[in-house]
């Protein structure tokens, strides 16, 4: 038993026997460009109807009669065309879609007749008779707003482009948060697309920042929108789901398609297919983005501190003795922890909600920031002080001068290998967090993380108390590793006073690039000079 709503009118009609009594003839896709899509049907009386359906306005502007209740044709008027107008605007302006269905009756022996002609055939679309306007209500989920809100949080800017009527597309940005206000909703920020389209690319470009919401586009206008905000030097990044939104999703930087509603042509042109068709995995798309690159910078900050530090301690001590306190075999060793284990212990750091805090990107923002240089410099020239002066000065601090030659070298050099890589250790945890103070927060859901320092402190203890011959090392009592864990552990309240420091925002590249252009002699300059100098001799 099948329980039908009492709000619902039931019109006792059998679709599939009506449907039975007529046949195709030939039918227009709705299209994007038109807003409207047709069928052409010739009924058992032998009579054909073209039957039209599409966006109200502009199915409405080619009626020129309507049907009423009694299902008479009353010719349409100026005052009943103005209230179906005043009717589409405000069903509009209550976020509903308004689609007109209307038809017009034509006469069998114009009709085409081949297969060839029937294909070329242009079906009329004027004269037609209104049958009815109907809103369609299509709710914005539950938990759009609050995705939109955490896109604007995260500096990114999110505009809706759509083939819905202006009014509708205002409607639903003011209840989805694109649009804050009714403030808001007028031009530059509410456009129509024909408006858009009819600018010249000057003006496309500098109006192009401002679009929030475009309605009665085409996918044309998507795309010239995607391209201007690309010239712009903006990131773009264009969701859909049909085959015309294929341009602009491979002109996108990121082209998101729909995985349930998507098609096929809509997903091969796209970068990412989401595939719950939900906006809100957007955030998701953008926190994992970002998580990605932070964990990059976290790396190439991490390794680079190891590095700068290794090379600067053995060049300088190969200089000034002749003899380096590193070896191949404890730096190969080093190089492992850096490149392998290190690598996979930050690059699989989990997203953080934190990283929806910071600003976008830009296109050509260097990949090393103000704050990895800050925070590598701080760490390197700490080890390499440290590190430097056990090298030059160890013996007499560690007491080995009454020792063998031999034996206090091997003791000194084990000390500096052991504190270097337990610096490394300490110092992989200020990595996880380049801008934030707290070190060690979540640190302990990143299981993969804490197995692999313990790990590497493991094999150090292995290395150093069993492995002496392969690594020319000597064991070290307790109070050498206590050293060893001291020259570490100073890094972490050390990384905290570097964060106090402020840095520019302005890349660190720049300031060297315009100091070598004010320093490099220009050659306009140098050919005035030598005129200037000829003129004089004469």
């Amino acid at each position: 038993m099948h329980v039908i709503p009492d709000n619902i009118m039931q019109l006792g009609m059998n679709f599939d026997v009506v449907r039975s009594q007529s046949t195709i003839v030939h039918a227009f896709p709705f299209n994007s460009e038109k807003k409207r899509g047709g069928v052409a049907v010739k009924l058992s009386d032998s009579e054909v109807h073209i039957h039209w359906k599409g966006a109200a306005e502009i199915v409405l502007a080619a009626c020129t009669s309507y049907m009423d209740t009694n299902g008479t044709v009353v010719p349409l008027d100026n005052d009943k065309m103005e209230n179906l107008k005043k009717a589409i605007e405000t069903m509009a302006a209550g976020s509903l879609r308004c689609v007109a269905i209307a038809y017009r009756t034509m006469k069998g022996e114009n009709l085409p007749v081949t297969e060839e002609e029937v294909e070329h055939w242009q079906m009329p679309e004027d004269d037609l008779v209104l049958l009815a306007i109907v809103g369609l209500k299509d709710p914005c989920r539950p938990n759009v707003k609050d995705a939109v809100e955490l896109c604007k949080k995260a500096g990114v800017k999110v505009r809706m482009v759509t083939g819905d009527n202006l009014q509708t597309a205002r409607a639903i940005a003011l209840e989805c948060g694109i649009l804050e206000s009714n403030a808001d909703a007028k031009e530059p920020n509410l456009i129509e697309g024909k408006t858009f389209r009819g600018l010249s690319e000057d003006q496309r470009l500098e109006i192009a920042d401002k679009i929030s919401v475009m309605g009665r586009s085409s996918p044309n206008d998507k795309l010239l929108l995607v391209q201007a905000l690309r010239k712009n030097g903006h990131v773009v990044a264009v969701t859909g789901d049909g085959t015309n939104d294929a341009p602009a999703l491979h002109e996108a930087d990121i082209g998101l398609a729909m995985g349930i509603q998507g098609t096929e042509v809509a997903k091969e042109s796209s970068d990412i297919i989401i595939l719950d068709d939900n906006f809100a995995s957007v955030v998701k798309v953008v926190r994992w983005g970002r998580s990605v690159y932070a964990n990059i910078q976290k790396f190439i900050q991490f390794q680079l501190t190891v590095n700068v530090a290794a090379l600067v301690i053995n060049v300088v001590a190969a200089v000034s003795s002749g003899d380096v306190p590193l070896n191949a075999v404890q730096l190969l060793w080093v190089n492992l922890i850096m490149d392998t284990l290190g690598a996979l212990a930050l690059a699989t750091e989990p997203p953080t909600d934190h990283l929806m805090d910071r600003t976008p990107v830009g296109r050509r923002e260097p990949l090393i920031t103000n704050i990895m240089w800050r925070n590598l410099l701080i760490q390197a020239m700490y080890q390499v002080t440290v590190l430097l002066v056990l090298n030059f000065d160890g013996k007499r601090i560690l007491n080995l001068e009454h020792e063998d030659v031999k034996e206090a070298d091997k003791k000194k050099n084990t000390l500096i290998f052991n504190a270097f890589v337990f610096s490394q250790i300490f110092n992989e945890f200020n990595a996880r967090k380049p801008d934030e103070m707290n070190v060690f927060k979540g640190v302990t859901k990143n299981r993969l993380f804490m197995g692999i320092v313990g790990f590497t402190i493991g094999l150090q203890v292995i290395i150093i108390m069993f492995l002496g011959k392969f690594t020319t090392t000597v064991r070290l009592s307790w109070q050498y590793w206590l050293i060893s864990i001291i020259v570490g552990l100073v890094s972490w309240p050390l990384a905290v006073v570097g964060k106090l420091i402020p840095v520019s925002e302005r890349p660190f590249s720049e300031y060297f690039f315009n100091l070598y252009q004010s320093c490099k002699p220009s050659r306009l300059g140098r050919n005035r000079g030598s005129s200037r100098g000829n003129v004089d001799d004469t």
